[in-house]
């Protein structure tokens, strides 16, 4: 009876936060959740480390001397480095999110944070970026069953022919759960999404932009060919997505 040697290695996470508290609560947590763990304690050793080893995904804290989150992320991007990124963001800064996402990070994560969310948020990236190429979060174009197409640069929406009419945080919605296919978004999670926690709206405002798109796309909410409710918690992308460069026309 032979033995089975191919047993995949554990993912290597790299952990960049100038915080020693946070690494020294962070890495032995990751470690004992099954991954391999970089430290780094500044953006520009960060940058050498992933050069160096290659990891599986980076986790990156928005604030760090030498060269902060967003700017070790554009760099990544610039050369065209597509390793997955979750930047470690502070509670409230709406527009650093926003910005996270538009410069190709795969999500985000506001601190203080649950450590366990952070292993749930990472074994999410890691399991929608396993194949060859730009992750979801860096497409230009996302394109889905059914013909439907989103053009991110361009900020519109297709069905077939038919542009649709979509406002701007049903776009972002809709934009967000395409590119985490599959996975069950929680409402509180879309409602940090489009308004940040310094809007003070409830959970029925995502209900409401649910609704919208569904109006706009045509769908029935009973038999979902996009966007499935997930009762109690919230909603899951569930037609295939596939990432283009934009070069095609529409």
């Amino acid at each position: 009876m032979t033995a089975d040697n191919h047993t995949e290695p554990q993912p290597l996470v790299l952990v960049a936060d100038d915080e020693p508290d946070v690494l020294g609560a962070v890495v032995p947590f990751l470690e004992r959740s099954g991954f391999r763990v970089l430290p780094a304690s500044d953006g520009l050793l960060a940058l050498d480390e992933i050069h160096r080893h290659k990891p599986d995904v980076c986790v990156l804290d928005v604030l760090m001397p030498g060269a902060d989150g967003r700017q070790v992320l554009r760099r990544l991007r610039q050369e065209e480095n597509w390793v997955p990124v979750l930047l470690l963001t502070q509670v409230g800064e709406g527009v650093e999110r926003a910005m996270a996402l538009e410069e190709g990070a795969d999500d985000y994560l506001n601190k203080p944070f649950d450590p366990h969310e952070l292993v749930a948020r990472i074994r999410a990236v890691l399991r929608r970026t396993r194949n060859d190429g730009p992750p979801l979060a860096t497409a230009p174009v996302l394109v889905s069953s059914f013909g439907l197409r989103v053009d991110r640069v361009g900020r519109r929406a297709w069905l077939g022919q038919r542009e649709l009419v979509i406002t701007p945080k049903g776009f972002t919605l809709l934009e967000y759960l395409m590119v985490h296919k599959e996975e069950l978004i929680e409402r509180s999670r879309l409602l940090e999404v489009l308004w940040g926690f310094e809007e003070a709206v409830g959970t029925r405002a995502v209900d409401s932009r649910v609704a919208e798109l569904r109006r706009v796309l045509g769908e029935d909410a009973a038999e979902p060919r996009w966007i499935a409710t997930v009762q109690g918690r919230g909603y899951r992308f569930v037609g295939e997505v596939r990432g283009e460069d934009g070069q095609r026309s529409l």
